[in-house]
């Protein structure tokens, strides 16, 4: 399974680097990182994405807090969320499927970045699901280049699941 880890740090140099040896030398991947201010000065948000059971992700957040820079960590899996990532996506659009490609992406409400002769890029924004559900559509086109994001992600105060939303509205 995968979880989203929200940690808070100190904004000081060497701060990922040790993060980043931590999980490294326990074997452990990180499969999205997104680092920026928080809402404090001084003080970096990470969010990671990580693979493991529960009882690995308890382990790794105790070895986290025995850094000197570590302030908070939250595993936020389970926990109501708003999340996004930003997708770059260099397509190829000749004269002749340029209007389709400007449809499709239009749905995922993608906007187009960059013109050039044989290719569109597009800018992306949403959830990971939309990410890979808008690359699956245009894939029939050729894509060229992708840059993506990590997820980054925060609680939501309402405490209103979206997930659970979808499912029921799913059922209805």
């Amino acid at each position: 399974m995968k979880h989203t880890l929200s940690v808070l740090v100190e904004d000081e140099a060497g701060v990922l680097s040790r993060i980043s040896g931590l999980f490294a030398r326990r074997g452990f991947n990180i499969e999205s990182l997104a680092v920026g201010p928080a809402e404090q000065g001084g003080v970096s948000r990470i969010t990671m994405v990580v693979p493991g059971d529960d009882r690995v992700i308890e382990q790794l957040t105790k070895q986290l807090y025995k850094l000197v820079n570590v302030l908070k960590v939250q595993d936020i899996t389970e926990t109501p969320c708003v999340e996004r990532e930003l997708m770059l996506l260099k397509v190829n659009a000749s004269t002749s499927n340029r209007s389709e490609v400007i449809e499709l992406s239009q749905i995922f409400r993608a906007r187009v970045v960059d013109v050039a002769e044989d290719s569109l890029t597009l800018e992306v924004v949403g959830d990971p699901g939309k990410m890979v559900a808008i690359v699956q559509v245009l894939q029939k086109f050729g894509l060229r280049e992708i840059a993506r994001t990590g997820k980054v992600s925060l609680t939501r105060e309402s405490g209103v699941n979206t997930e659970l939303l979808k499912s029921l509205e799913a059922k209805v």
